[in-house]
């Protein structure tokens, strides 16, 4: 007997075969097998999505045309379940994706060049070894090597609220006031109702998994074994994310701990979800399917009938938002807005130990003699916290020696001639180099348009502050004696395999007096004996044209002052201190930050927001565009405009839309970095304050368009991006 089956395979989001495909078997196999079939001449992975109704007497009808066959079927794993079938459904519609793009994505890359036997016997090795291990023993006979550590009063209100209500939950805890402990004993908590339970633990960068994954371990490793617990992030090789991806999927990892990936996860368990820092741009994928994994997580717990916890010191502006039951009152608003909040917040402003929060100093840069770099206030208090063996941190978001290299004489600058960005000084090894394309060159002796020899500098980097630090403290020694220790982190000293690990171990074994670096590690790491944060170069954030600029810098400045004074128990000279360096000291955000006020800078942006009709009280889709000539890409997007609004008026005949005025339509504008890699990018802004009008009208405008492709000016690439984090 024959049965026609519905695939899953990569095609593209706006190609013709952006659905399932139709394949034959001879078994009836079921939704969510993977399976490998061919495409033209390729042999690609695949998900079966459905069968086709068979004919009259039970057989399968014979189709007017030859049907190519599924090659194999990978029986060793089982499907994958239906509630993660579901998180890809939605995914490829909301974000206006391919359904076989978004779930083969999702899949380990492995599996594609695995056999059917390859990978059973890497099946039947995990079974074997899950059967054979010890069963972890029952919670209350377990002795762990890392005890559960008594919680504060705020941290155990904390997790009864989490426990006695359904969530989603906004754990909204200051830097230090132990938000991780209630990760943990939530998790705790679970697997002693459910011994099948799992638990996804999700990070926003690579770099902080480390340091979780090691307490995670010492935490549960006597109850679960240390084979429960699985990292997933985009640096594993093949290799390792394939076996910790069949350890979640098989229901042998207990907890999986990730990046923005791991959402994807498959896990037949799942009831809990973290999402650690979910203020974090990481969470928006910035490439294919263009998701947040913050909000699918929210998705996620809804579909498994579980639980979801967003914690941050600093939320997202969106995420705020949703945890409010009432509007702040803005200045030309005479009432407060009522509204049923969406999250359930849990406040936890205390830091554990009684740590104190640091206090606020602003060095005023107009005083200050010109191109100072660091200031005599601020090196002062630097010489302060060595003398007295406390460390400090200096955070400048910027990488290399200088940004931009240029010639008073004649006005040149070291523009990249394939982006419309400078290459940036490295003096280390004397190059101009590009960190968007990556293009790199020498250094010139002289200018290369007038021949003058004195090529200035303009603004500074993380390497010119690391030299800088090094002059100005020479004559700084250790208490001991010893010269004291200066480490520069950032992208370009991380390079190499265990690098990060490796210095951040130095910070933390107190080997470090001085560390300088960008917003890596700026978020996320325990540092017990820092003492003092300085911010450099803060002022340009201010000032952009990108509306969520302002809300970006307060997050990452408060989430940085958060490094100092963790360890209430580490006796510094003095409380811990944040220093910023500013031509603008007056300015709102400064305020807010020195009373560590998120909620008032919050309810303040909110007001700002609503004025203006900013996202969350609109949503917003992005059509970018690329071409070799800008002109191209921003025609090809004024006949999408124009393609739009006949899209606008049908809907509108049709009553599909209330009004015109429920999609707003603006014209194509080249992105803010017009240029990478010598391609030109543009970009067209599309509002509604409805997200399901916006919706339906993108559904109908993609229709259009494929039927209108002649119509349209070939562009070498176009893409919607679905409530876009940059403008």
């Amino acid at each position: 007997m024959t049965y026609i089956l519905q695939v899953l395979i990569p095609t593209p989001a706006h190609s013709k075969l952006s659905g399932p495909l139709s394949y034959t078997s001879a078994l009836p196999l079921v939704r969510g097998s993977i399976v490998k079939v061919p495409l033209g001449k390729r042999e690609v992975l695949g998900v079966v999505y459905g069968q086709e109704a068979p004919g009259p007497q039970g057989t399968q009808d014979t189709p007017d045309f030859a049907y190519k066959e599924i090659i194999s079927h990978t029986t060793g794993l089982g499907p994958l379940q239906e509630d993660w079938l579901q998180l890809v459904e939605f995914t490829a519609a909301y974000y206006q994706r391919s359904l076989g793009e978004v779930a083969i994505a999702a899949l380990p890359a492995q599996l594609k060049s695995l056999t059917g036997e390859q990978i059973q016997k890497r099946v039947d090795k995990w079974q074997s070894k899950h059967l054979s291990s010890k069963s972890p023993p029952h919670p209350e006979e377990t002795i762990r090597s890392d005890p559960s550590p008594r919680l504060s009063v705020e941290q155990k209100s904390a997790f009864e609220s989490i426990e006695l209500k359904p969530g989603p939950f906004l754990l909204f805890g200051s830097t230090g006031s132990g938000k991780t402990e209630v990760y943990l004993k939530c998790i705790e908590a679970l697997m002693a109702k459910d011994p099948m339970a799992q638990a996804l633990i999700m990070v926003p960068e690579i770099n902080l998994t480390p340091q979780l994954e090691n307490r995670i371990r010492d935490r549960f490793k006597a109850q679960l074994g240390l084979d429960a617990i699985v990292t997933l992030h985009s640096e594993m090789t093949p290799a390792q994310r394939l076996n910790a991806w069949m350890a979640a999927h098989l229901g042998h990892a207990k907890i999986v701990l990730g990046t923005r990936m791991s959402i994807f996860a498959s896990m037949p368990h799942l009831k809990l979800i973290v999402v650690d820092e979910e203020h974090d741009p990481s969470y928006k994928q910035q490439e294919g399917a263009r998701y947040s994994a913050r909000d699918l997580a929210v998705y996620r717990a809804l579909i498994t009938q579980g639980k979801v916890i967003l914690g941050s010191a600093t939320p997202s502006l969106e995420s705020w938002y949703h945890s409010l039951s009432q509007l702040p009152t803005s200045p030309s608003a005479m009432t407060q807005v009522n509204k049923r909040a969406r999250y359930t917040r849990i406040d936890m402003p205390t830091r554990i130990g009684e740590a104190l929060l640091p206090e606020l100093n602003r060095v005023d840069m107009n005083f200050q003699p010109k191109f100072t770099l660091l200031s005599s206030p601020l090196l002062s208090a630097i010489r302060e916290k060595i003398i007295n063996s406390e460390q400090v941190l200096i955070l400048l978001n910027r990488r290399g020696y200088s940004p931009v290299l240029y010639c008073a004489a004649c006005g040149w600058k070291s523009q990249c001639g394939q982006c419309s960005a400078f290459k940036v000084f490295h003096k280390a090894d004397r190059t101009l180099r590009c960190h968007h394309c990556g293009d790199t060159q020498k250094v010139p002796r002289q200018c290369p348009t007038c021949s003058n020899q004195d090529i200035n500098m303009l603004g500074i980097g993380t390497e010119r502050i690391e030299e800088t630090l090094l002059e100005s403290l020479s004559d700084l020694k250790r208490k001991d004696g010893s010269a004291i220790q200066i480490l520069r982190i950032d992208a370009d000293s991380t390079k190499t395999k265990d690098s990060l690990k490796n210095q951040l171990e130095l910070v933390h074994s107190g080997a470090v007096d001085i560390l300088i670096g960008t917003q890596m590690i700026a978020k996320g790491h325990d540092f017990r004996r820092v003492s003092m944060v300085a911010a450099l170069e803060v002022d340009s954030a201010l000032f952009s044209n990108d509306f969520r600029a302002p809300e970006r810098l307060f997050a990452l400045l408060m989430q940085a002052a958060g490094r100092a004074g963790r360890d209430a128990s580490f006796k510094a000279n003095k409380p811990p201190e944040l220093w910023v360096q500013t031509f603008t000291p007056q300015h709102s955000i400064f305020q807010h930050l020195k009373a560590h006020d998120y909620p008032g800078f919050a309810n303040a942006q909110l007001s700002e927001r609503q004025e203006a009709n900013m996202p969350p009280f609109c949503s917003q889709a992005l059509i970018k565009s690329e071409s070799r000539t800008q002109e191209n890409a921003q025609k090809f997007l004024s006949e999408i405009k124009e393609l739009a609004l006949e899209t606008i008026h049908s809907m509108t005949q049709r009553q599909l839309l209330p009004t015109a005025e429920h999609i707003l339509i603006y014209s194509p504008i080249p992105m803010s970095m017009r240029k990478i890699a010598n391609v030109e990018r543009a970009q067209l802004l599309i509002e509604s304050k409805s997200r399901k009008y916006l919706q339906s009208f993108l559904l109908e405008l993609k229709e259009r368009m494929s039927l209108s492709h002649q119509r349209l000016t070939t562009v070498q690439k176009w893409v919607i991006d679905i409530d876009p984090h940059t403008l």
